[in-house]
Protein backbone atom coordinates (compact mmCIF):
# COMPACT_ATOMS: atom_id res chain seq x y z
CA UNK A 1 0.00 0.00 0.00
CA UNK A 2 1.48 3.00 -0.80
CA UNK A 3 1.60 6.43 1.22
CA UNK A 4 -0.85 8.23 -0.17
CA UNK A 5 -3.01 5.05 0.15
CA UNK A 6 -2.93 4.65 3.70
CA UNK A 7 -3.48 8.96 4.53
CA UNK A 8 -6.86 8.19 2.68
CA UNK A 9 -7.74 5.51 4.62
CA UNK A 10 -6.90 6.84 8.02
CA UNK A 11 -9.48 8.48 9.68
CA UNK A 12 -9.41 12.00 10.51
CA UNK A 13 -11.47 11.52 13.44
CA UNK A 14 -9.96 9.43 16.05
CA UNK A 15 -12.43 10.06 18.66
CA UNK A 16 -12.24 12.12 22.10
CA UNK A 17 -12.77 15.42 20.59
CA UNK A 18 -15.71 17.20 18.78
CA UNK A 19 -15.83 16.27 15.49
CA UNK A 20 -17.97 19.40 14.63
CA UNK A 21 -16.51 21.95 16.87
CA UNK A 22 -19.60 22.04 18.97
CA UNK A 23 -20.79 20.00 22.14
CA UNK A 24 -23.70 17.22 21.05
CA UNK A 25 -25.87 18.87 23.63
CA UNK A 26 -25.69 22.29 22.07
CA UNK A 27 -25.86 20.97 18.36
CA UNK A 28 -29.11 19.03 19.56
CA UNK A 29 -30.73 22.13 20.77
CA UNK A 30 -30.24 23.91 18.00
CA UNK A 31 -31.46 21.07 15.58
CA UNK A 32 -35.17 20.84 17.64
CA UNK A 33 -35.25 24.86 17.28
CA UNK A 34 -34.76 24.73 14.25
CA UNK A 35 -37.74 21.68 13.73
CA UNK A 36 -39.97 23.84 16.02
CA UNK A 37 -38.98 27.21 14.55
CA UNK A 38 -40.57 25.20 11.56
CA UNK A 39 -43.82 24.38 12.99
CA UNK A 40 -44.44 27.85 14.73
CA UNK A 41 -43.24 29.37 11.25
CA UNK A 42 -46.30 27.34 9.48
CA UNK A 43 -48.67 28.34 11.84
CA UNK A 44 -48.08 31.87 12.16
CA UNK A 45 -48.30 31.67 8.76
CA UNK A 46 -51.65 29.85 7.94
CA UNK A 47 -52.97 32.40 10.79
CA UNK A 48 -52.09 35.53 8.80
CA UNK A 49 -53.51 33.69 5.63
CA UNK A 50 -56.76 33.27 8.11
CA UNK A 51 -56.22 36.80 9.43
CA UNK A 52 -55.80 39.06 5.99
CA UNK A 53 -58.40 36.72 4.05
CA UNK A 54 -61.04 36.63 6.18
CA UNK A 55 -62.66 40.52 6.15
CA UNK A 56 -65.09 40.15 9.52
CA UNK A 57 -62.33 38.54 11.51
CA UNK A 58 -62.68 39.58 15.06
CA UNK A 59 -61.04 42.40 16.80
CA UNK A 60 -61.92 41.73 20.50
CA UNK A 61 -58.11 43.21 22.03
CA UNK A 62 -59.04 46.61 23.50
CA UNK A 63 -56.29 48.79 24.74
CA UNK A 64 -57.45 48.57 28.25
CA UNK A 65 -57.43 45.99 29.39
CA UNK A 66 -56.43 43.52 27.02
CA UNK A 67 -53.43 45.37 25.14
CA UNK A 68 -51.82 46.19 28.58
CA UNK A 69 -52.76 43.07 29.91
CA UNK A 70 -50.80 40.96 27.02
CA UNK A 71 -47.56 44.13 27.30
CA UNK A 72 -47.24 42.63 30.50
CA UNK A 73 -46.80 39.14 29.45
CA UNK A 74 -44.58 40.27 26.89
CA UNK A 75 -42.54 42.30 29.88
CA UNK A 76 -42.00 39.06 32.05
CA UNK A 77 -40.78 37.31 28.76
CA UNK A 78 -38.33 39.86 27.86
CA UNK A 79 -37.29 39.92 31.36
CA UNK A 80 -36.68 36.28 31.55
CA UNK A 81 -34.40 36.60 28.62
CA UNK A 82 -32.06 39.04 30.33
CA UNK A 83 -32.39 37.19 33.88
CA UNK A 84 -31.33 34.27 31.53
CA UNK A 85 -28.29 35.95 30.14
CA UNK A 86 -27.12 36.81 33.55
CA UNK A 87 -27.29 33.31 34.77
CA UNK A 88 -25.07 31.97 31.71
CA UNK A 89 -22.99 34.74 32.71
CA UNK A 90 -22.61 33.81 36.24
CA UNK A 91 -21.75 29.84 35.00
CA UNK A 92 -19.43 30.95 33.05
CA UNK A 93 -17.48 32.65 36.01
CA UNK A 94 -17.88 29.79 37.74
CA UNK A 95 -20.42 31.08 40.52
CA UNK A 96 -22.96 28.31 40.92
CA UNK A 97 -24.76 30.04 43.50
CA UNK A 98 -25.94 32.98 41.24
CA UNK A 99 -26.25 30.67 38.74
CA UNK A 100 -29.23 29.36 40.72
CA UNK A 101 -30.46 32.80 41.71
CA UNK A 102 -30.54 34.01 38.32
CA UNK A 103 -32.51 30.81 36.65
CA UNK A 104 -34.74 30.89 39.82
CA UNK A 105 -35.48 34.72 38.56
CA UNK A 106 -36.32 33.44 35.20
CA UNK A 107 -38.36 30.35 36.24
CA UNK A 108 -41.14 33.16 38.17
CA UNK A 109 -40.96 35.45 34.80
CA UNK A 110 -41.88 32.44 33.12
CA UNK A 111 -44.34 31.40 35.47
CA UNK A 112 -46.03 35.00 35.75
CA UNK A 113 -46.34 34.95 32.11
CA UNK A 114 -48.19 31.14 32.17
CA UNK A 115 -50.68 32.83 35.69
CA UNK A 116 -51.62 35.92 33.60
CA UNK A 117 -52.19 33.96 30.27
CA UNK A 118 -54.31 31.48 31.68
CA UNK A 119 -56.32 34.31 33.87
CA UNK A 120 -56.88 35.70 29.73
CA UNK A 121 -57.87 32.18 29.06
CA UNK A 122 -60.44 31.78 31.95
CA UNK A 123 -61.56 35.71 30.68
CA UNK A 124 -62.14 35.07 27.16
CA UNK A 125 -63.50 31.51 28.00
CA UNK A 126 -65.66 32.53 31.27
CA UNK A 127 -67.18 36.09 30.11
CA UNK A 128 -66.25 36.42 26.39
CA UNK A 129 -67.92 32.84 25.76
CA UNK A 130 -64.96 32.14 23.46
CA UNK A 131 -64.12 28.87 22.82
CA UNK A 132 -61.69 26.95 20.07
CA UNK A 133 -65.06 25.82 18.33
CA UNK A 134 -67.68 29.01 19.24
CA UNK A 135 -67.18 32.49 19.55
CA UNK A 136 -69.88 35.33 19.49
CA UNK A 137 -68.10 37.57 16.92
CA UNK A 138 -69.05 35.25 14.28
CA UNK A 139 -65.90 33.38 13.09
CA UNK A 140 -65.19 30.07 14.76
CA UNK A 141 -61.58 29.77 13.33
CA UNK A 142 -60.58 32.39 15.79
CA UNK A 143 -61.19 30.83 19.02
CA UNK A 144 -59.24 27.49 17.09
CA UNK A 145 -56.23 29.73 15.96
CA UNK A 146 -55.81 31.81 19.43
CA UNK A 147 -56.30 28.96 21.55
CA UNK A 148 -54.00 26.80 19.63
CA UNK A 149 -51.18 28.91 18.69
CA UNK A 150 -50.90 30.85 22.76
CA UNK A 151 -51.89 27.06 24.20
CA UNK A 152 -48.64 25.78 22.20
CA UNK A 153 -46.35 28.76 23.04
CA UNK A 154 -47.85 29.05 26.73
CA UNK A 155 -46.77 24.43 26.50
CA UNK A 156 -43.21 25.49 26.18
CA UNK A 157 -42.90 28.24 28.65
CA UNK A 158 -43.90 25.45 30.68
CA UNK A 159 -42.09 23.13 29.84
CA UNK A 160 -39.00 25.36 30.32
CA UNK A 161 -39.88 26.13 33.63
CA UNK A 162 -39.54 22.73 34.24
CA UNK A 163 -36.37 22.27 32.12
CA UNK A 164 -34.92 25.20 34.22
CA UNK A 165 -36.22 23.83 37.47
CA UNK A 166 -34.14 21.00 36.86
CA UNK A 167 -30.80 22.52 35.75
CA UNK A 168 -31.02 24.55 38.79
CA UNK A 169 -31.59 21.87 41.16
CA UNK A 170 -28.46 20.12 39.75
CA UNK A 171 -26.37 23.27 39.13
CA UNK A 172 -26.78 23.91 42.62
CA UNK A 173 -25.78 20.43 43.47
CA UNK A 174 -22.23 20.90 41.40
CA UNK A 175 -22.99 18.68 38.63
CA UNK A 176 -23.97 20.25 35.82
CA UNK A 177 -21.79 22.65 33.84
CA UNK A 178 -21.42 25.57 31.74
CA UNK A 179 -22.86 24.13 28.56
CA UNK A 180 -25.91 22.46 29.99
CA UNK A 181 -26.87 26.59 31.37
CA UNK A 182 -26.15 27.58 28.29
CA UNK A 183 -28.23 24.86 25.82
CA UNK A 184 -31.13 25.77 28.23
CA UNK A 185 -30.94 29.25 27.60
CA UNK A 186 -30.99 28.91 23.99
CA UNK A 187 -34.23 26.96 24.29
CA UNK A 188 -35.40 30.01 26.66
CA UNK A 189 -34.46 32.43 24.30
CA UNK A 190 -36.20 30.59 21.39
CA UNK A 191 -39.67 30.39 23.11
CA UNK A 192 -39.74 34.33 24.13
CA UNK A 193 -38.20 35.04 20.24
CA UNK A 194 -41.73 33.10 19.05
CA UNK A 195 -43.66 35.20 21.16
CA UNK A 196 -42.54 38.30 19.81
CA UNK A 197 -44.15 37.04 16.42
CA UNK A 198 -47.07 35.66 18.46
CA UNK A 199 -48.09 39.64 20.36
CA UNK A 200 -48.33 41.28 16.97
CA UNK A 201 -49.76 38.72 14.80
CA UNK A 202 -52.80 37.75 16.88
CA UNK A 203 -53.06 40.73 19.24
CA UNK A 204 -52.17 43.91 17.56
CA UNK A 205 -53.24 42.74 14.55
CA UNK A 206 -56.69 42.42 16.42
CA UNK A 207 -56.43 45.13 18.77
CA UNK A 208 -60.15 47.26 18.88
CA UNK A 209 -59.12 50.83 17.34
Amino acid sequence: MSDAEAVAMESVWQGGTRPYSIGSKKFGMWLFIISDALTFSALLMAYTYLRLSTPDWPKPFIFSPSIIFSSVMTFCLLSSSLTMVMAVHSMNHGNRGATVKWILATMAFGLGFVGLHLSEWLNLINNEHVTPAHNEWGVPLFGATFFGLTGLHMTHVIIGVIYLGIIAFAVGRGKFQYEDVEVSGLYWHFVDLVWMFIFPLVYLMSAKV
